[in-house]
């Protein structure tokens, strides 16, 4: 869907001006990168939010940017506001119960969801729909990786207390959180995860060895690292990198993710074992 008028609207990735552009409003998603090319197949994210000039955000920079000119990937945002009742396009109501604060309701809600549905595949193993919430499950790298294997995913950015239940029931709608924080809406989050599923999509980076040897690639923590000049504030780069022994650089490594996961992350290293456990029965 179109913003509402005088919504900010981020040039192409890469440009660092910004202007004001008046959109008349529709209900229909809006493509963020209509100019560039449409390639067969890219992957795509869609994005339920009341605030669509949020993005795309960081995700219009760098490495994720650059993909997205190039049509690597698509992004388009469904504005939350533009299927509310009434003159003021309400969006929320009271919690039924009483308490604080306001929710989601199902009606308009559900409007959107159908709205960014469509042209999308009704297989949700080939196209999630995500609530970001904080009492979904903890967002990790093998959900990055399953959602890179989608053909896109869309995400619904919550606000106030919440939406309502039924919705959620209704569309069986996968529960995903960030981490164990509240923010005040999904938006930050929804940019998070779909740059962790972007960048593992071919051509991202442009090495796909670099995707292999980072953290949580096999459930362990990344190694140090180190480069130019060999000495900095008396702090020399450890001997064996500059060995040219791949294969002691090798052990190295492995030996350094092992201790710091096993020190920071002692959860990941008692996966880590018994991922081992397993593989040798």
């Amino acid at each position: 869907m179109s913003d509402t008028p005088k919504t900010p609207v981020s040039e192409k990735p890469g440009s660092r001006s910004h202007r004001r552009l008046k959109i008349e409003t529709s209900l229909k998603p809006r493509a963020l990168m209509d100019e560039g090319p449409q390639l067969a197949g890219a992957w795509e994210a869609r994005v339920i939010t009341l605030f669509p000039g949020a993005f795309p955000g960081v995700l219009g920079e760098s490495l994720t940017g650059k993909a997205l000119a190039e049509g690597l990937w698509r992004l388009e945002t469904v504005d939350l506001r533009g299927f509310g009742e009434g003159r003021h396009r309400n969006v929320d109501d009271t919690p039924a119960g009483g308490g604080a604060g306001m929710v989601l309701r199902a009606d308009v809600l559900a409007a959107a969801i159908d709205a960014a549905s469509t042209g999308v595949p009704t297989d949700r193993a080939r196209w999630p729909l995500v609530y970001l919430s904080p009492r979904g499950r903890r967002f990790d790298q093998t959900t990055a990786r399953r959602f890179a294997d989608c053909d896109g995913v869309t995400l619904i950015c919550g606000r106030f207390e919440g939406v309502d239940e039924r919705v959620l029931e209704d569309y069986a709608i996968e529960e995903v959180s960030l981490g164990d924080f509240v923010l005040t809406g999904g938006e930050i989050a929804a940019q998070a995860m779909i740059d962790a599923a972007v960048r593992l999509r071919p051509g991202v980076l442009g090495n796909a060895a670099s995707t292999e040897e980072e953290s949580f690639a096999h459930g362990l923590l990344e190694h140090p690292q180190y480069t130019r000049p060999a000495t900095w504030r008396g702090r020399e780069i450890p001997p064996v990198l500059t060995s040219g022994d791949h294969g002691a650089v090798d052990a190295w490594r492995r030996a350094q993710s092992e201790e710091i996961t096993r020190e920071r992350r002692p959860d990941l290293w008692a996966a880590s074992l018994e991922r081992r456990k397993t593989r040798e029965r």
